[in-house]
């Protein structure tokens, strides 16, 4: 019987498999495990990111619950970079927050296109409701 959690991931499916007990800070350090040489201070270069914000990260004296999506999709960005299999999926799961759907520039330049038709109220209130959405997929 294979234990779940010690299969590897699919490259096919893009699936990974369960880390749920694993935060930010164990994920790092792990992916950064994976590739000898790296630092910290590499990944902070590569991603934009500041050393000090991702040192805090690491070390858990700063919370990652509400790191930024894109800062998230950058970090895997780089890994996969250096030769490392990861996915947006085990770093949303590691902060605690549900993926994202995917974007893409057809679907958010029609999003925008219709956001501009709209009067000024109403694109107050579609942010205010987006805004409520993205709260309420984070406690759910």
């Amino acid at each position: 019987m294979t234990n779940e959690a010690s299969r590897p991931a699919s490259p096919e499916t893009g699936q990974d498999p369960p880390r749920r007990d694993e935060d930010l800070a164990a994920l790092l350090e792990r992916l950064l495990a994976q590739v000898p040489g790296r630092t910290q201070k590499d990944l902070a270069a590569e991603t934009g990111i500041s050393y000090p914000t991702l040192n805090a990260w690491m070390n858990r004296t700063r919370g990652t619950s509400r790191i930024d999506p894109e800062k998230l999709r950058v970090m895997v960005e780089a890994f996969r970079r250096w030769g490392v299999r990861t996915t947006p999926k085990e770093f949303f799961e590691a902060v605690g927050r549900p993926v994202p759907g995917p974007s893409g520039d057809e679907r958010e330049a029609r999003l925008l296109k219709l956001y501009r038709q709209l009067p000024e109220a109403r694109q107050r209130a579609l942010l205010k409701d987006a805004e409520a959405m993205l709260q309420v997929s984070r406690i759910g």
